[in-house]
């Protein structure tokens, strides 16, 4: 039987994404039980983690669109959720292959279709700061690329000043190697990397406690506090 994660629509990438300014690429899966934000179960029922990623989705497109930055989906799922999900919002299926292809790929289409600077984030940081976002693209006058780290050892965005593919080979995703990895990659390729501030994304219980206890107000920490407060509260010790 087809996964509704792995079905993309014949889209070719780029198409139909007139796009001009900056512009902020969302990595994006279709929120399917057992495909996403596996980290959380348990304690989390892979329902109730699916349900928490797509609120966690719903509230990053929301603040971002209103944000220094055109945002676009890069989706992986079905295009059709995507476009009744978010209408209105450019979509770019995200295409196979690891994460640093599709993050190459997905830079390049945005380059190519007339955007620039360009910056990609995940649904992992619901609460990110517009400022911090704002200043990543500032920072991009003097830098080449710039990155706001995460605690984890990643990043929760990464912004280009050009197109730079190979800045996503060779680096240990999922790891806390990532943001080291790609500093070292960027001194290899003579690119001039920044860091803006600091930030935390939403990957496990632990993260999921510091997004509830940093942005109570949040949509995703609402719905957390409504929703998932049994199950957080039967976790702790």
């Amino acid at each position: 039987m087809e996964n509704p994660v792995d079905k993309v629509d014949n889209l070719p990438l780029g198409q139909s994404l007139p796009l001009c300014g900056p512009v902020l690429g969302i990595f994006a899966k279709q929120p399917v039980a057992g495909r996403v934000k596996t980290r959380l179960t348990p304690p989390l029922r892979p329902q109730e983690a699916a349900a928490l990623y797509r609120v966690a989705l719903q509230e990053t497109v929301a603040r971002f669109s209103s944000g220094p930055a055109a945002p676009v989906l890069c989706c992986a799922g079905r295009r059709s959720w995507f476009a009744r999900s978010f209408p209105g919002v450019p979509l770019l299926p995200q295409g196979r292959g690891p994460l640093g292809v599709r993050l190459a790929r997905a830079t390049a289409a945005l380059f190519a279709a007339g955007g620039g600077p360009v910056a990609v984030v995940g649904a992992d940081s619901p609460d990110l700061p517009l400022p911090l976002i704002s200043a990543a693209f500032a920072a991009l006058a003097a830098a080449e690329v710039a990155v706001i780290p995460c605690q984890d050892g990643g990043y929760a965005l990464l912004a280009l000043r050009r197109p730079a593919p190979a800045l996503f080979t060779g680096i240990p995703w999922s790891t806390t190697e990532v943001l080291a990895a790609t500093r070292q990659r960027a001194t290899e390729l003579d690119l001039d990397l920044v860091t803006i501030g600091t930030w935390d994304d939403l990957d496990d219980l632990p993260s999921l406690r510091r997004l509830l206890a940093r942005s109570p107000e949040c949509a995703t920490a609402r719905y957390a506090q409504a929703h998932l407060h049994s199950r957080l509260a039967s976790s702790c010790g």
